[in-house]
């Protein structure tokens, strides 16, 4: 799973990463985290079709974390939908629709998960890209309006992010982990003219070995109320 993760690089060098535009007042909005949780804003990169049939716009905007279809008639159970699994993100009804038209990456510097100790504990860990480049998770997004709210009142985006069972990087710390794409398949995953279901899905596994690192962390992490850097640093 993928519960808690940190993004704390510059909207800007994010935007320059994936070759996308900032979203109006992205640069300047968005605040640095090193301990997101669910229902938090997010960023998200999207190739975003274009009404006049032009090439889509490739943008990075912000996204409430936790997806609420579009048909539900309250936003609550997002808070539950962080997550989707690659084995059933294709055929589950509160994604299926937004797999195949509404794929985005969601960017992080690095994601958190706990080890089960004997003594029952639980102790963190902070993963990050071995190379050192920003983390491309697998996401999902949708738009959802209110219809108690105001007719002027904006949707909400929201988006949720994909695992897979963990790969050999995970051994020992968790069965499943984020889907983190190779920088080769950004164009293929965000290409909203894709509709090849199999070749989509292929992408969602668990990456080469070798391709994250990880160290322990302290137990501060587990409230969300701590956020500062000293969250990702090594004990």
């Amino acid at each position: 799973m993928c519960g808690r993760f940190a993004l704390y690089t510059p909207p800007a060098r994010i935007a320059r990463y994936f070759e996308a535009t900032l979203a109006e007042g992205e640069d300047s909005g968005h605040q640095p985290s090193w301990n997101v949780a669910p229902t938090d804003e997010v960023l998200g990169v999207r190739d975003r079709p274009q009404k006049d049939g032009g090439d889509p716009v490739r943008t990075l905007m912000t996204f409430r974390w936790g997806l609420i279809p579009w048909w539900s008639k309250d936003s609550k159970g997002g808070s539950r939908l962080i997550n989707a699994r690659s084995e059933t993100v294709a055929t589950r009804a509160s994604f299926r629709e937004a797999f195949k038209e509404r794929r985005i990456i969601v960017p992080a510097d690095g994601f958190f998960e706990w080890r089960r100790l004997k003594t029952g504990g639980k102790q963190p860990n902070y993963f990050t890209r071995a190379d050192g480049a920003p983390m491309a998770f697998a996401g999902l997004a949708e738009r959802w309006r209110d219809k108690t709210a105001p007719e002027d009142a904006p949707p909400i985006r929201s988006c949720t992010i994909i695992t897979a069972p963990g790969g050999a990087d995970m051994q020992g710390i968790h069965d499943r982990m984020p889907v983190i794409l190779d920088p080769s398949t950004f164009d293929l995953w965000l290409d909203p003219a894709n509709e090849d279901v199999e070749e989509l899905k292929a992408l969602l596994r668990p990456p080469p070995a070798g391709t994250v690192v990880h160290h322990q962390v302290g137990q501060r992490v587990g409230n969300v109320k701590n956020n500062d850097a000293s969250l990702i640093e090594t004990v």
